[in-house]
C-alpha cells in the first residue's frame, strides 16, 4: 500500500478527529494545555501503532466471532504499559490526563482502525496506518491546545506568553470552549477539502 497515501489519509483525507469524527470525548476534555495534548497524542500514537501491528499479525488466528473482545485485550495490554510508563517517568502528565489514559482502551479511533484496517492488511501497512492516524490525531490535539491555552489562559506549556494586561477568554478552557474550538476546526477542514475537490474537478 502507498505510504504517501496513508500519510495523507491520516493527516487530511481520513483524519480521525476532523473527518471520521472519532475520539471526541478525549479531544475536547484534555485540550486545555499543550502538554496534555502532546501527552495524550503521543500515547494514542504508540498504542495505535503497536495494536495495529499485533492485530495484523494475529488476524488469521483470531476467530471472527470474538474478534472485538480480542482487539480490546490487545489494546488494554498496551494501554496498561503506556499508563505505567507515564506514571513512572512523567507523573505530572499522568495525573493531568487522569482517567483518559485508561479510557484509551475503548477509544473509537483505535478500535476502528483495528477493525477497518489492521485486521485486513499486512503488518507493514498496519504499522504505517497506526503511525499516521496517530500523527493526525496528535496534530489536531496540539492545534486545539495551542489556541485554547493561549487565548483561554494566556499561557503556552504553562509559561505566561500574553501580556499582563490581556484578559483571558475563560470560556475557551471550559467544555463549551472545546465544542466551539473543535467545531471551527472541523468546519475549516471541510471547507479546505471541498475547495480542493472543486479545483480537481475543474482540471
Amino acid at each position: 500500500m502507498n505510504a504517501k497515501k496513508q500519510l495523507m489519509d491520516g493527516l487530511i483525507n481520513q483524519n480521525p478527529v476532523l473527518v471520521q469524527l472519532l475520539g471526541m470525548c478525549s479531544t475536547m476534555a484534555i485540550t486545555t494545555s499543550i502538554m496534555n495534548g502532546l501527552g495524550m497524542g503521543v500515547s494514542v500514537m504508540i498504542i495505535l501503532t503497536l495494536s495495529n501491528i499485533f492485530i495484523s499479525l494475529l488476524r488469521k488466528i483470531i476467530p471472527s466471532e470474538v474478534r472485538i473482545a480480542c482487539y480490546i485485550v490487545v489494546i488494554a495490554g498496551f494501554v496498561t504499559c503506556v499508563d505505567l510508563l507515564l506514571q513512572a517517568f512523567v507523573p505530572s502528565i499522568a495525573a493531568s490526563l487522569g482517567v483518559f489514559i485508561p479510557l484509551i482502551v475503548v477509544n473509537c479511533i483505535i478500535l476502528g482502525r483495528a477493525e477497518a484496517f489492521a485486521s485486513k492488511n499486512t503488518v507493514g501497512a498496519a504499522a504505517l496506518d497506526g503511525l499516521f492516524q496517530g500523527l493526525g490525531y496528535t496534530i489536531v490535539l496540539v492545534i486545539l491546545c495551542f489556541f485554547r491555552e493561549l487565548l483561554g489562559s494566556g499561557t503556552l506549556a504553562g509559561f505566561q506568553v500574553m501580556p499582563e494586561s490581556y484578559t483571558p477568554a475563560l470560556m475557551l478552557v471550559l467544555p463549551v470552549g472545546g465544542f466551539l474550538s473543535l467545531g471551527c476546526l472541523i468546519a475549516a477542514m471541510q471547507w479546505a477539502m471541498a475547495k480542493s475537490a472543486k479545483k480537481k474537478e475543474a482540471k
